[in-house]
């Protein structure tokens, strides 16, 4: 089967170009990545529910914030700051 997509030109001189280093036709690597998506198994995050979504992600928040080095927060930093800004 054949297909017509619109790729920008930019895109097209690269790939075209790093297609003939390698020695390969820009329908080979155009077949290759097609085959490559299709045999991708899906995302992770596709199969949480939005309850799930939403707990990894409150627990990465916490490991970021156990992990953080200690220090002025960032508005303790920006009242400073702004402290030393203001005239006197």
């Amino acid at each position: 089967m054949k297909a017509t997509i619109e790729v920008p030109d930019d895109l097209y001189r690269r790939v075209k170009a790093k297609s003939a280093l390698q020695g390969r036709t820009i329908r080979e690597v155009t077949m290759e990545l097609y085959q490559g998506w299709l045999m991708e198994a899906p995302a992770a995050s596709a199969a949480l529910s939005p309850e799930q979504w939403l707990e990894e992600w409150r627990k990465l928040g916490e490991e970021s914030l156990r992990d953080a080095p200690s220090g002025p927060t960032a508005t303790e930093i920006l009242a400073a700051d702004r402290n030393r800004l203001e005239p006197r």
